[in-house]
């Protein structure tokens, strides 16, 4: 690992303190506000991606022609229409935008184009035309658009956003427009008062079954994973018979057996760890338990100790360093699961690299500064790139594409996040990666 990813997983980032409040509200609010997952595309498929490019491209020039070759209104600017149509282009071209899950840096862009070519341009338009039927009815169906197009949260920001930035820009730029009678005002106000509250329930409701299919799945995978103890029961009594028989087997043969019976053996105690690991991951939406006082340098040394190691040399590379020990309130369970699921991402990094792991190679540090105290996982493992680095605390996205499943960093997140605390990762190709636990202490 160099000095300036060493460096760097000791300095305090500028938004420490921002995201130890937004954590501090997000485990105040009600789960359904801000606890559950905010995703700025819906179902972001590559067809539906296209799709909603290509209506925001031609569908665009073909109402311009609409509206002011054929069926006239009060307002219409192609020049304006053109933007909204270059906006559409672009979700062709945007990269990342169609992968699965989406790029941070996409999915915002995304949320961009669509804030502009929907509640701000249907918003400035209905001005522009002084609310009139058509206009009307357009807003009516802008606002039903947007809430399947993103979360309903940002749905519901975007939606007040546009509407007021359009409405200060006509105010300021807009052309001369018959002022909007308040009858017409308040029967406007009404229909689109229905048309927002309709759009926030398909949205809250879309919303729920999404996670109540998320559960479903992931408590699915825990079932499964709890299933296979069954069969690795049956190993385990093998292993026991074939070590008990060993000894009454002369010469080389017992000794054999004795080897082959501890073998089994520790290939089952392995495999029930991977197992606890799965069913505790499965647990991804709601991570619980009980609250305690733990000691973070207690917590990290018997985490360490009982992880199922495939060798000593792999035992050996993992050194744990404590500065200052500190105390924290959280779930032993659920950070003891946070300890092993990144030794197991550390190790297995080390393994993809070229050499075999020396004493070191995995450094857990643990310190405290303050009111705050951190563990520090350090490993010379491959690295990963920066567009990796940005979507490993996504749900489902793992850089191990033959194995993983993505839910183990998600999971440290979630837990991390739960106990008032933040996780962070450094990396670069090649020269390792420093992922950071900060937690307040108690």
């Amino acid at each position: 690992m160099n000095e300036e990813l060493q460096r760097a997983a000791y300095s305090l980032p500028p938004l420490a303190a921002f995201e130890s409040v937004t954590m501090h509200l997000r485990r105040k609010a009600p789960a359904e506000v801000l606890q559950s997952l905010v995703e700025p595309i819906l179902h972001p498929s590559r067809w539906r991606i296209r799709a909603l490019g290509v209506s925001t491209l031609v569908g665009h020039p073909l109402f311009y022609a609409i509206w002011a070759l054929w069926l006239r209104q009060p307002y219409e600017n192609l020049a304006l229409r053109m933007l909204m149509a270059l906006l559409g282009l672009s979700l062709f071209v945007i990269p990342g935008v169609t992968a699965s899950p989406p790029t941070r840096a996409a999915a915002i862009i995304f949320s961009g184009v669509f804030w502009v070519t929907l509640p701000w341009f249907f918003s400035w338009m209905y001005f522009c035309n002084s609310g009139n039927p058509v206009w009307l009815a357009s807003m009516g169906a802008m606002l039903l658009i947007y809430y399947h197009l993103t979360d309903w949260r940002l749905a519901t920001v975007g939606a007040a956003s546009g509407v007021l930035v359009a409405w200060l820009c006509f105010e300021a730029l807009g052309p001369p427009a018959p002022p909007i009678g308040l009858q017409l005002a308040a029967t406007n106000t009404i229909v689109l008062g229905f048309c927002w509250f309709m759009g926030l329930v398909l949205g809250l409701s879309s919303s729920n079954l999404r996670r109540e299919q998320l559960n479903y799945t992931l408590g699915t995978m825990g079932i499964m994973a709890h299933e296979l103890r069954t069969p690795l029961a049956t190993m385990q009594l093998i292993a026991e018979a074939v070590r008990n028989e060993a000894p009454q087997v002369p010469g080389e043969s017992g000794e054999r057996l004795q080897q082959l019976g501890t073998r089994l053996n520790t290939l089952v105690r392995n495999m029930n760890h991977q197992i606890d690991m799965q069913i505790t991951n499965a647990r991804l939406m709601r991570p619980v338990g009980a609250p305690e006082r733990i000691s973070a340098a207690d917590l990290v040394r018997r985490a360490v100790e009982a992880y199922p190691y495939r060798s000593t040399r792999e035992k050996q590379a993992v050194v744990v360093q404590v500065y200052s020990d500190f105390r924290f309130v959280g779930s032993r369970d659920m950070f003891t699961q946070v300890v092993d699921n990144l030794t197991k991402n550390a190790l297995r990094s080390l393994a993809s690299a070229s050499s075999s792991p020396q004493p070191g190679d995995l450094l857990i540090e643990i310190g405290a500064h303050g009111n705050r105290g951190r563990i520090v996982f350090t490993d010379n493992g491959v690295g990963m790139e920066e567009s990796l680095r940005k979507r490993i605390f996504q749900p489902f996205f793992s850089t191990d594409r033959g194995t993983g499943h993505g839910l183990g960093l998600a999971f440290c997140q979630r837990v991390v996040h739960g106990a008032h605390g933040t996780i962070r990762v450094k990396t670069a190709p090649h020269q390792g990666a420093v992922f950071t636990i900060e937690l307040p202490v108690a």
